[in-house]
Protein backbone atom coordinates (compact mmCIF):
# COMPACT_ATOMS: atom_id res chain seq x y z
CA UNK A 1 0.00 0.00 0.00
CA UNK A 2 1.25 3.55 -1.19
CA UNK A 3 1.07 6.08 1.68
CA UNK A 4 0.45 9.49 0.38
CA UNK A 5 2.65 12.67 2.25
CA UNK A 6 0.01 13.37 4.63
CA UNK A 7 -0.04 9.81 5.98
CA UNK A 8 4.06 10.00 6.21
CA UNK A 9 4.10 13.57 7.74
CA UNK A 10 1.68 11.97 10.44
CA UNK A 11 4.34 9.08 11.15
CA UNK A 12 7.12 11.34 11.95
CA UNK A 13 6.50 12.23 15.33
CA UNK A 14 5.40 8.51 17.09
CA UNK A 15 9.36 7.56 15.24
CA UNK A 16 11.40 10.61 16.42
CA UNK A 17 9.67 10.58 19.85
CA UNK A 18 10.04 6.97 20.10
CA UNK A 19 13.21 5.95 22.93
CA UNK A 20 14.53 3.57 19.49
CA UNK A 21 15.17 6.58 17.40
CA UNK A 22 16.33 8.49 20.14
CA UNK A 23 18.66 6.12 21.81
CA UNK A 24 19.17 4.56 18.13
CA UNK A 25 18.51 1.35 19.24
CA UNK A 26 17.89 -1.14 16.69
CA UNK A 27 20.33 -0.10 13.82
CA UNK A 28 23.18 -2.97 14.11
CA UNK A 29 25.51 -0.21 15.33
CA UNK A 30 25.01 2.24 12.10
CA UNK A 31 25.18 6.09 13.07
CA UNK A 32 21.39 7.31 13.70
CA UNK A 33 20.89 9.21 10.23
CA UNK A 34 18.15 9.33 8.83
CA UNK A 35 16.47 10.89 5.61
CA UNK A 36 12.58 12.08 5.09
CA UNK A 37 12.16 12.46 1.54
CA UNK A 38 9.69 14.05 -0.19
CA UNK A 39 7.72 15.61 -3.75
CA UNK A 40 9.47 18.66 -4.22
CA UNK A 41 6.58 20.56 -4.91
CA UNK A 42 4.96 19.93 -1.60
CA UNK A 43 8.10 21.81 0.47
CA UNK A 44 5.47 24.20 1.69
CA UNK A 45 3.35 21.92 3.24
CA UNK A 46 6.71 19.94 4.57
CA UNK A 47 7.65 23.24 6.08
CA UNK A 48 4.00 24.51 7.57
CA UNK A 49 4.41 20.73 9.33
CA UNK A 50 7.57 20.88 10.48
CA UNK A 51 7.08 24.14 12.10
CA UNK A 52 3.49 24.02 12.86
CA UNK A 53 3.36 20.52 14.37
CA UNK A 54 6.46 18.51 15.19
CA UNK A 55 8.90 21.34 16.29
CA UNK A 56 6.49 22.54 18.99
CA UNK A 57 5.34 19.07 19.74
CA UNK A 58 8.79 17.95 20.75
CA UNK A 59 9.47 20.89 23.76
CA UNK A 60 5.76 19.39 25.15
CA UNK A 61 6.93 15.60 25.54
CA UNK A 62 7.79 14.51 28.73
CA UNK A 63 10.76 14.87 29.17
CA UNK A 64 10.86 17.71 26.78
CA UNK A 65 13.19 16.46 23.60
CA UNK A 66 15.85 19.20 22.92
CA UNK A 67 15.86 19.59 19.39
CA UNK A 68 17.77 22.13 17.07
CA UNK A 69 16.53 22.69 14.02
CA UNK A 70 19.27 24.03 11.02
CA UNK A 71 17.80 25.81 8.18
CA UNK A 72 20.38 25.29 5.71
CA UNK A 73 20.08 28.37 3.82
CA UNK A 74 20.30 30.83 7.01
CA UNK A 75 23.15 29.17 7.95
CA UNK A 76 25.44 29.77 4.70
CA UNK A 77 23.65 33.04 4.55
CA UNK A 78 24.90 33.83 8.21
CA UNK A 79 28.75 32.16 7.29
CA UNK A 80 28.70 34.45 4.29
CA UNK A 81 27.25 38.01 6.50
CA UNK A 82 29.92 36.86 8.69
CA UNK A 83 32.94 36.94 6.41
CA UNK A 84 31.27 39.92 5.26
CA UNK A 85 30.67 38.22 1.62
CA UNK A 86 26.97 37.97 1.29
CA UNK A 87 26.97 41.61 -1.04
CA UNK A 88 30.04 40.57 -2.30
CA UNK A 89 28.72 37.13 -3.34
CA UNK A 90 25.36 38.52 -5.03
CA UNK A 91 27.08 41.21 -7.08
CA UNK A 92 29.48 38.37 -8.32
CA UNK A 93 26.89 36.38 -9.00
CA UNK A 94 25.23 39.22 -11.46
CA UNK A 95 28.68 39.73 -12.88
CA UNK A 96 30.22 36.31 -13.45
CA UNK A 97 27.21 34.13 -12.98
CA UNK A 98 26.13 31.72 -10.82
CA UNK A 99 29.29 29.23 -12.24
CA UNK A 100 31.91 32.36 -11.49
CA UNK A 101 30.50 32.98 -7.76
CA UNK A 102 29.84 29.11 -7.13
CA UNK A 103 33.45 28.80 -7.71
CA UNK A 104 34.56 31.46 -5.69
CA UNK A 105 32.67 30.76 -2.57
CA UNK A 106 33.74 26.88 -2.61
CA UNK A 107 36.46 27.23 0.07
CA UNK A 108 34.09 29.05 2.36
CA UNK A 109 31.29 26.60 1.69
CA UNK A 110 33.05 23.60 2.24
CA UNK A 111 30.73 21.01 3.86
CA UNK A 112 33.51 20.25 6.68
CA UNK A 113 33.66 23.93 7.38
CA UNK A 114 29.89 23.79 7.41
CA UNK A 115 29.60 20.76 9.73
CA UNK A 116 32.04 22.90 12.32
CA UNK A 117 30.04 25.66 12.39
CA UNK A 118 26.68 23.59 13.35
CA UNK A 119 28.79 22.01 16.27
CA UNK A 120 29.72 25.47 17.11
CA UNK A 121 26.43 27.24 17.08
CA UNK A 122 24.94 23.96 19.11
CA UNK A 123 25.76 21.62 21.54
CA UNK A 124 25.86 18.35 19.73
CA UNK A 125 25.77 16.13 22.94
CA UNK A 126 23.43 17.75 24.73
CA UNK A 127 20.94 17.62 21.72
CA UNK A 128 18.28 14.64 21.55
CA UNK A 129 17.89 15.11 17.75
CA UNK A 130 18.87 17.70 15.12
CA UNK A 131 16.84 18.65 12.35
CA UNK A 132 18.15 19.89 9.02
CA UNK A 133 15.86 21.76 6.46
CA UNK A 134 16.53 24.09 3.24
CA UNK A 135 18.17 21.18 1.63
CA UNK A 136 16.89 22.49 -2.06
CA UNK A 137 17.41 26.15 -1.04
CA UNK A 138 20.97 25.72 -0.78
CA UNK A 139 21.27 23.55 -3.79
CA UNK A 140 24.40 23.88 -5.72
CA UNK A 141 26.13 25.80 -2.84
CA UNK A 142 26.24 22.75 -0.90
CA UNK A 143 26.07 19.50 -1.53
CA UNK A 144 23.93 17.54 1.19
CA UNK A 145 25.49 13.82 0.86
CA UNK A 146 29.21 15.59 1.89
CA UNK A 147 27.85 17.61 4.35
CA UNK A 148 26.13 14.17 5.72
CA UNK A 149 29.89 12.65 5.53
CA UNK A 150 31.47 15.81 7.32
CA UNK A 151 28.68 15.67 10.17
CA UNK A 152 29.43 11.86 11.26
CA UNK A 153 32.64 11.88 13.00
CA UNK A 154 30.69 15.10 14.89
CA UNK A 155 26.81 13.67 15.48
CA UNK A 156 28.15 10.90 18.16
CA UNK A 157 25.02 9.23 19.37
CA UNK A 158 22.33 11.99 18.40
CA UNK A 159 20.23 11.36 15.83
CA UNK A 160 20.15 13.67 13.04
CA UNK A 161 16.98 13.82 10.39
CA UNK A 162 17.58 15.61 7.13
CA UNK A 163 13.81 16.41 5.31
CA UNK A 164 14.91 16.21 2.14
CA UNK A 165 12.80 17.42 -1.29
CA UNK A 166 13.75 14.51 -3.85
CA UNK A 167 14.09 10.98 -3.32
CA UNK A 168 16.30 8.51 -1.27
CA UNK A 169 16.19 4.94 -1.99
CA UNK A 170 18.89 3.82 0.72
CA UNK A 171 21.43 4.19 -1.65
CA UNK A 172 21.77 7.34 -3.32
CA UNK A 173 19.97 11.37 -3.32
CA UNK A 174 18.17 12.18 -6.42
CA UNK A 175 18.15 16.18 -5.48
CA UNK A 176 13.77 17.50 -7.12
CA UNK A 177 14.15 13.73 -8.52
CA UNK A 178 15.63 15.10 -11.17
CA UNK A 179 19.28 16.39 -10.71
CA UNK A 180 21.92 13.23 -10.80
CA UNK A 181 21.85 10.79 -7.91
CA UNK A 182 24.37 11.25 -5.19
CA UNK A 183 25.71 7.80 -3.66
CA UNK A 184 24.98 8.39 -0.06
CA UNK A 185 24.59 4.69 2.01
CA UNK A 186 24.30 5.63 5.70
CA UNK A 187 21.05 6.76 6.74
CA UNK A 188 18.12 5.03 6.74
CA UNK A 189 14.45 6.56 5.63
CA UNK A 190 12.12 7.57 8.35
CA UNK A 191 8.92 6.85 6.50
CA UNK A 192 8.77 4.67 3.39
CA UNK A 193 6.17 5.26 0.98
CA UNK A 194 4.97 1.67 0.95
CA UNK A 195 3.52 -0.06 3.85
Amino acid sequence: MTLSLEERLNQILPRITSRDFLDSKGLGNEIGFWIFDYPPDREMDVRDFLSGTVVPTLGKQSPAIRCALVDLLTLVTELLEERKLLDKAIAMQQTKGNDGALAALRSVLKEDKLAQKIAYLHDIAALDLLVLTGVGAVYPMLRTHTLLSALHPIMGNTPLLMFFPGRYDGHSLRLFNTLAEDHYYRAFRLVPETT
